[in-house]
């Protein structure tokens, strides 16, 4: 059983699709999400999950006052549970999209998002690339996380990703860690 964990739907129980997902963990997202909070907060926040699944990432962040939700899964199984899910939350913008990640991507609104949560198939292998087409999508000072299996080689940022030099401290749940960078729009010509 997953549940909201904090926010005005604390609490309300959501459906996990019983194939083609690996749902984070509660202890995953409990961890994550506080430490989320603590540096960044949700409020009026605009936020893209991918390969929502369930939609429990985005769907914890509008529990927690985010603007704007953005669900983006290829499956159908999963889009369907994401469209209950969502009205489970009840929050009023929360948008579904099934299709490919990258096909989304290169359809979303640019410089718009502050907030990526991505999670991958531990299977998928292009994670470099993943993170390529989202800087055109990303505000400045957009906070991006990426999960992985424990064992995965590490995302190699590009240099948007980390201006200052400062990568966050990667998390681990069990066999997940949490890659996060923060987003800096180069301003100089």
């Amino acid at each position: 059983m997953t549940r909201i964990i904090a926010g005005q739907a604390r609490g309300r129980t959501i459906t996990v699709p019983e194939e083609g997902t690996r749902p984070t963990s509660d202890r995953a997202r409990e961890g994550l999400f506080s430490s989320l909070a603590v540096r960044w907060g949700f409020e009026g926040s605009y936020v893209l999950d991918l390969f929502a699944g369930s939609g429990a990432l985005g769907l914890e962040a509008a529990s927690r006052g985010a603007e704007e939700v953005h669900l983006v899964d290829a499956s159908e199984l999963a889009a369907k549970h994401m469209a209950h899910n969502a009205k489970v939350v009840g929050h009023p913008k929360v948008h579904i999209h099934q299709m490919k990640a990258g096909t989304y991507l290169d359809r979303a609104p640019r410089e718009h998002f502050d907030m990526v949560l991505a999670d991958p198939p531990y299977g998928f292998d292009d994670v470099d690339g993943l993170i390529a087409k989202l800087a055109p999508v990303l505000a400045d000072r957009a906070i991006v996380v990426i999960e992985r299996q424990v064992d995965s080689p590490e995302p190699n940022w590009p240099e948007e990703f980390t201006p200052t030099g400062q990568k966050l401290k990667k998390r681990t749940y069990g066999i997940a860690r949490m890659d996060m960078a923060v987003f800096e729009r180069n301003t100089h010509d």
